[in-house]
């Protein structure tokens, strides 16, 4: 897509400090990192989020961030991993190409990914689960 500065690093037009690559996926460090090895794993064809990547993509894309994710543990030595996948401007998508973080964690580093907890109120659990089920 043109404009899209992830299209551009796929396709070398910006400089990053690539990884890994295969013939569907690329992945590359975070400039703006949250844990050292916070690596970028995106799928070369361009999808703006989970809605609009093609099952079959998502699948070789998803082989894509296991192989990262255990190549980031054992380089950085880390102690565990979050994958975080955010979609649409609200849940903090910065970068409209979907992108999967693999930030690398040790035990105790007081990086908080999540903030605030929200609590249901009586029967509100219920009610939700059900217009979810009701959605597919």
């Amino acid at each position: 897509m043109d404009g899209c500065i992830f299209c551009r690093i796929a396709n070398s037009e910006i400089q990053s400090e690539k990884v890994y690559e295969d013939k569907h996926a690329f992945a590359f460090l975070d400039i703006n990192p949250a844990s050292k090895g916070h690596t970028l794993v995106i799928p070369k064809k361009h999808y703006q989020d989970i809605r609009d990547i093609p099952e079959e993509e998502l699948s070789k894309l998803i082989a894509a961030v296991k192989k990262v994710a255990a190549a980031v543990m054992k380089g950085t030595g880390s102690d565990g991993i979050n994958i975080v996948q955010n979609n649409g401007e609200a849940a903090g998508q910065a970068i409209f190409h979907i992108h999967f973080h693999i930030i690398p964690r040790t035990k105790g580093d007081n990086l908080r990914l999540f903030g605030s907890r929200y609590h249901y109120s009586e029967n509100e659990m219920r009610e939700i689960a059900e217009r979810i089920r009701k959605s597919f």
